[in-house]
């Protein structure tokens, strides 16, 4: 899902759309509540689920949380700086706060056969150590994600889950891929992951339900255009104040981008045209850029690795492609497709596959740049924060711990340092570049 918002137009009655962000807010919170009344029902179970637990160990493992379908999520393991920052920058259908605190999103799932759940992460009882959580209609929430039960049995209705374990299997194509697994009434029950359409290239593929939810990073998007939406009126709102003034505040502050894009990036790259486009480079500029700043921030509401999710990086290298070929004219065409002054069939075996090829990778190049670079700034971050744990065999060594934290927090703070710059820079790129497209689309033959 991606969330456009465009600066340029602000200055007309805009309060409806003001109203109707609040509204979402608004529809965010009842869900909360509504489904914190949930939490209060786990506390007479607990006998239960140590029943259940006793159930489902292997029986040569004695003391062990070690079921016959692997570890629980519970149990202690070694720090692994790896999977912390990849569990870190990966999307959720809860916000992680501190600890076992979760910040509860509504949830709206789609199973074939069974229809639509609409709830949100409050009503499962996040997962947090020490206790068990329930499944409602089959679905269940594993560390901050949801995902279904492939058992029809517990399709319908609300049972206690005991305990969640996880087992890395061997694929037929040789690849290990991880398989999480509910202990229901003693047993293990294999769960399934949402349904993404990546055919399996990104790990995921077709499954048993549907997640329309608003996740986390959905939360920031919407967050982020609300934000830019009234930074942006509340500027607009003053340069009316102030005409014919110097401007103020936070004018004075936002003037400067939208000045440097239109004059530095527009106007050369598209040339007389660039009013026409000039919303969108605008939109998106602000859109990364707002993404990228408010990622930096280590606590609620930020730390969403949103521009580091590839499904957005595609949505807006999509934007730019459509108005790039709708935009493109006969001149561009022609010079794509059937070069003049070559032989034809030099240009039906080579440069025409070719220029047909670099059209369809431009986009990519957008998407994978933008994904490559704020996800590795993250992960490089929190790797570095990890060095405290890792030197200081977690909270064995105390000496450990001190030396990590002298190497960590210097390093820690530079990373953060440039990645501040690369939030900048990264959304600059990505707007020039598009510039770029767009400009050689819409470029007018030269008559000599």
């Amino acid at each position: 899902m991606a969330v456009v918002l465009l600066p340029p137009i602000l200055s007309g009655p805009f309060s409806k759309v003001t109203m109707a962000f609040l509204r979402i807010i608004w529809i965010i919170l009842i869900f909360n509540v509504l489904g914190a009344t949930g939490r209060a029902q786990s506390t007479e179970h607990a006998q239960q689920f140590h029943a259940e637990k006793d159930a489902a160990y292997l029986p040569e493992v004695t003391g062990a949380r070690k079921y016959a379908c692997g570890r629980s999520l519970d149990e202690a393991k070694p720090f692994d700086a790896g999977e912390a920052a990849l569990h870190h920058i990966a999307d959720a259908n809860a916000i992680h706060i501190v600890g076992d605190i979760y910040f509860p999103l509504p949830c709206f799932l789609y199973a074939p056969g069974y229809g639509w759940k609409i709830t949100t992460t409050a009503a499962f009882e996040a997962y947090h150590h020490g206790n068990g959580t329930r499944s409602i209609d089959g679905y269940v929430l594993v560390q901050g994600t949801v995902m279904r039960i492939r058992n029809p049995q517990y399709a319908c209705g609300t049972f206690q889950i005991s305990d969640y374990t996880q087992q890395e299997i061997e694929t037929e194509s040789g690849k290990k891929k991880t398989i999480y697994y509910a202990i229901v009434n003693g047993r293990c029950e294999p769960l399934d992951a949402k349904t993404t359409f990546d055919g399996g290239i990104m790990g995921g593929g077709i499954t048993s339900f549907y997640d329309f939810s608003i996740t986390r990073n959905v939360f920031t998007m919407l967050l982020t255009a609300l934000l830019l939406f009234l930074l942006f009126r509340a500027a607009v709102r003053s340069a009316k104040r102030n005409q014919g003034k110097a401007p103020r505040g936070l004018q004075n502050f936002l003037e400067p981008f939208v000045v440097f894009i239109r004059d530095e990036v527009a106007k050369p790259n598209i040339g007389p045209k660039h009013e026409r486009y000039l919303p969108y480079l605008l939109a998106v500029f602000f859109f990364i850029l707002g993404l990228n700043l408010i990622g930096q921030v280590p606590f609620f509401p930020g730390g969403a690795n949103v521009t580091g999710n590839i499904s957005v990086t595609l949505v807006l290298a999509i934007f730019t492609f459509l108005i790039t070929i709708f935009s493109a004219n006969k001149h561009y065409w022609e010079h794509t497709l059937w070069m003049p002054g070559v032989p034809a069939l030099l240009k039906i075996l080579i440069l025409t596959p070719i220029e047909i090829l670099g059209l369809l990778l431009k986009p990519f190049t957008l998407l994978l740049r933008l994904f490559a670079n704020i996800t590795a700034g993250h992960i490089v971050i929190l790797s570095f924060v990890g060095l405290i744990f890792i030197f200081g065999k977690e909270g064995q060594s105390l000496s450990g711990s001190l030396t990590g934290i002298l190497t960590s927090v210097p390093l820690t703070l530079f990373m953060m340092t440039l990645e501040l710059l690369v939030a900048f820079l990264q959304a600059f790129i990505f707007t020039m570049l598009s510039a770029v497209y767009i400009g050689a689309a819409v470029e007018e033959s030269e008559h000599h």
